[in-house]
């Protein structure tokens, strides 16, 4: 899962040769940086239905941030006979990611930990590199934070960070699979990542809030946070 000197960060700022894309993720005081190749376009989709903003997305207020997290390392685990999902409640509308159960059963089992703890209500997508990804789950709101505790999980064998992956972030120093709350959604048709970030699951059902998000403007241009706050107002799991 996608640069500055902040706290959890994973990607590339945008150059003449290489997009980068930030994504934090867990808590240390590491860098994190994702490398990436040449800029891509991003998969065609509608941008919602919502009033107010070009992109679809409804104007809310940013909400204070949470500041920093020491929660307990998850015990649960999942169980592989069922299937699971989390749907993100959005002012740019809902995103439904399916979690990647047998795949990555401790990385989707501290995800859905986080939702079950309520840890990702009212936190914020603070990150959209445009064509690339979009990147939240920090409490601190900057890219900074995280829960407190790192699961280690390396991804699947030849895993592609395409259309709509959901991945954990990283530091350079952390192991691969290493990750935290910080999440990121691919907006790209393809990209070269490296499978060195633990894999969540995939979005499924409507990808126009994805779409929506990964479209707006941001400050600064291309890679930075978008102008008006994308606040994740509930997380849900649910399993059949």
């Amino acid at each position: 899962m996608p640069v500055s000197t902040r706290t959890i960060n994973l990607l590339y700022v945008l150059t003449a040769s290489s997009m980068a894309v930030g994504i934090g993720a867990c808590g240390s005081s590491a860098t994190h940086k994702v490398p990436a190749t040449s800029h891509v376009s991003l998969t065609a989709g509608g941008h919602g239905t919502q009033p107010t903003s070009a992109h679809g997305c409804r104007v809310v207020n940013a909400p204070n941030p949470k500041g920093a997290q020491r929660i307990p390392k998850p015990t649960i685990t999942l169980d592989p006979a069922k299937h699971y999902s989390v749907r993100l409640e959005t002012n740019c509308g809902k995103i439904e990611i399916e979690l990647a159960v047998e795949e990555a059963p401790k990385t989707s089992s501290s995800f859905a930990y986080l939702v079950k703890r309520g840890f990702y209500d009212d936190l914020t997508f603070h990150r959209v590199a445009s064509g690339y990804v979009i990147q939240g789950g920090d409490p601190n709101g900057d890219g900074s934070g995280g829960p407190g505790y790192t699961v280690v999980e390396p991804p699947p064998g030849g895993l592609h960070y395409t259309f709509g992956t959901v991945a954990m972030a990283k530091t350079e120093a952390d192991p691969p699979g290493a990750s935290g709350s910080q999440f990121f959604i691919v907006t790209a048709h393809s990209t070269a990542l490296p499978p060195q970030y633990a894999l969540v699951g995939r979005v499924v059902g409507s990808f126009s809030a994805v779409n929506a998000i990964g479209t707006l403007a941001t400050d600064p241009p291309q890679d930075g946070a978008p102008t008006i706050p994308v606040v994740i107002s509930r997380a849900t799991l649910a399993s059949n």
